[in-house]
C-alpha cells in the first residue's frame, strides 16, 4: 500500500524538503506520495511545522504520527485535537549546529574576543584571561543539545555544571537538579547557557533573584527559548552590572521588535535564531526513519511526553 505523507509547513520549508524527503524516502524503500494537499482522512503521516495551517487534527483519523520539523514543540503541544504520537526533531546535524554556536561564543567571551575585534580607540591592552579550567559553566537544560555543548565544553577543560529539572546521569559532567541545584549552580557560574524546553514550569528560569546569584559580571549564552529569561531582570542586571553581557539567540517575539531595547544595549549580542537550523537532508532522513519504524512496529524516536511537554 502506497503511503500518504502530507507535507504541512511553509512554502519555502516545502522547496527545501521536497526533494530531500522523496531521496530519503526511496532510499528507505518505502512506498509514499509526498503531498501538500489531501484528504484528511487518508492520511499516514503529518510531516509538520506550527507555521502551518493544519491546526486541527481530529480529521486525520488515519495518521500515525505528527512528525515535527522543529526541536520545540510548545506551539503544538498543549493542541487538544492533536491525539496522534507527536515525536520532536532531534537531528545530528542540529546538534553540531548548536555546540558550535555555544563553544563559539563561550570562547568568545571566555578570550575576551570583542576588545580586539572592535577597537577604535586602538587601545593597547595585555590583559591575559584565565585559562578555562578557571572559568566555570552552568548548563541549564541537559537533554540532547544541552548534553552535547557540555561535554564540548567540558572537552576544552571548562569546569561544567549541568543542570535540569528533573535528576539526570551524564558520565563526566557532574549534574544538578531541584531548586537547590539551580541556586548552586548559578552561585559558582562565570558562564551561563541555558537550553531548556519552554514549558509553565521553565518559563523565567532566570529572573530577577537567580540573575542577583550570579557571580559579577558573570555571561549569558541563550540559544534556547526566549522565554527562559525575564527580559525586564536581564537588563536591569546588565545595567547594574551583575550579567557582564548576554548573547541572545532567542525572544519571546520573532523576529525581535526593531524598538526592543536589546539591539541598542551595550552589553547584548543579538543572533537572528540561527544558533541551531534545521538542515534539509540530515532533518528528511531523521523524519523517514520515524515513518519506516512505526510501519515496522517500532518505537518512534524522540516521541514527546504530553505530560512534561517535550
Amino acid at each position: 500500500m502506497t503511503l500518504t505523507v502530507l507535507f504541512a509547513a511553509s512554502d519555502a520549508n516545502w522547496q527545501d524538503y521536497a526533494a530531500p524527503l522523496r531521496a530519503a524516502l526511496a532510499d528507505a524503500g518505502i512506498d509514499a506520495t509526498l503531498t501538500r494537499e489531501a484528504d484528511p482522512a487518508g492520511v499516514d503521516y503529518i510531516v509538520y511545522a506550527p507555521s502551518s495551517p493544519v491546526q486541527d487534527f481530529a480529521p486525520f483519523t488515519r495518521c500515525k504520527a505528527v512528525l515535527s520539523l522543529w526541536a520545540g514543540v510548545e506551539r503544538i503541544v498543549g493542541n487538544p485535537t492533536l491525539t496522534q504520537p507527536l515525536c520532536r526533531m532531534v537531528d545530528p546535524a542540529l546538534t553540531e549546529g548548536m555546540v558550535e554556536w555555544v563553544v563559539g561564543h563561550a570562547l568568545r567571551h571566555h578570550l575576551g574576543m570583542d576588545r580586539h575585534i572592535v577597537n577604535p580607540g586602538r587601545v593597547w591592552d595585555p590583559t591575559c584571561p584565565p585559562l578555562a579550567r578557571e572559568r566555570p559553566v552552568a548548563m541549564l537544560g541537559m537533554g540532547e543539545l544541552g548534553t552535547a555543548c557540555a561535554r564540548a565544553l567540558a572537552a576544552l577543560n571548562f569546569p561544567v555544571t549541568g543542570w535540569s529539572r528533573t535528576p539526570k546521569d551524564v558520565a563526566g559532567i557532574p549534574c544538578l537538579s531541584g531548586e537547590a541545584g539551580l541556586e548552586q549552580a548559578l552561585c559558582g557560574a562565570a558562564i551561563v547557557v541555558t537550553l531548556l524546553p519552554r514549558t509553565p514550569e521553565t518559563e523565567n528560569t532566570l529572573d530577577a533573584r537567580r540573575l542577583a546569584l550570579l557571580p559579577q559580571g558573570a555571561v549569558i549564552l541563550n540559544p534556547g527559548r526566549g522565554a527562559l529569561i525575564d527580559d525586564a531582570a536581564l537588563l536591569a542586571a546588565l545595567d547594574a552590572g551583575r550579567v557582564g553581557h548576554a548573547t541572545l539567540d532567542v525572544f519571546r517575539v520573532e523576529p525581535l521588535p526593531q524598538d526592543h531595547p536589546f539591539w541598542t544595549h551595550p552589553r547584548v549580542t543579538v543572533t537572528p535564531h540561527i544558533a541551531a537550523d534545521t538542515r534539509a537532508p540530515s532533518a528528511s532522513r531523521v523524519i523517514v526513519e520515524n515513518i519506516r519504524r512505526a510501519e515496522a512496529g517500532e518505537p518512534l524516536l524522540n516521541r514527546v511526553d504530553r505530560q512534561r511537554g517535550y
